[in-house]
């Protein structure tokens, strides 16, 4: 009897191997939710100044935007970095983005800290070698609705934000910009 058991057992294994390898093995695509809206700038000089870079922004799910960027071309040491009203990067100096990014009229002061403008970020801190990381989350700043960021000015400044000077955080010259623009 159990001779006769192995091969049978065998046999219908093999016929349902067989089946299923005939079968669609396609993936199921399902519905879900859209992808975050995510953005990115690249930043060129201006005139007289050799600073670049590329900055990411993504919408994070609860609401917050995490920002990261890679810039080259600083002197070493903190730079200002802000959002500007004007996605205009024509003049030589980058005057045509305005000023900071400030929707709801508040003082200039420190991203995630008390109150500052919508457009203010994190300083850039450059290295000896004049290139500068950040990787930072945001809650003051959106990818859509009334407030979005995409479309506006980001620019780089030559010197470090004091956080407290009005209205710009006497960070200096501006020397990169970019328009934001929606991935």
């Amino acid at each position: 009897m159990k001779k006769l058991l192995a091969p049978v057992t065998v046999s219908i294994l093999v016929g349902l191997f067989s089946a299923c390898s005939s079968m669609d093995t396609a993936p199921v695509r399902t519905a879900g939710a859209p992808p975050l809206p995510q953005a990115s700038a690249l930043l060129a000089p201006t005139q007289g100044n050799t600073v670049q870079g590329n900055v990411i922004f993504k919408q994070e799910k609860n609401g917050s935007v995490r920002v990261i960027a890679e810039v080259s071309g600083l002197t070493p040491g903190s730079h200002g970095f802000h959002i500007h009203d004007k996605g205009d990067c024509s003049a030589p100096d980058a005057t045509s983005a305005g000023g900071h990014f400030n929707p709801f009229q508040t003082p200039h002061g420190k991203a995630n800290e008390g109150t500052h403008h919508a457009g203010d970020l994190p300083s850039l801190e450059a290295n000896a070698g004049g290139n500068a990381k950040l990787n930072a989350v945001l809650n003051s700043i959106t990818l859509t609705g009334d407030h979005t960021i995409v479309g506006r000015g980001l620019i780089v400044h030559a010197a470090p934000d004091d956080y407290v000077s009005q209205p710009t955080g006497n960070a200096g010259a501006r020397v990169a910009c970019a328009v934001i623009q929606k991935d």
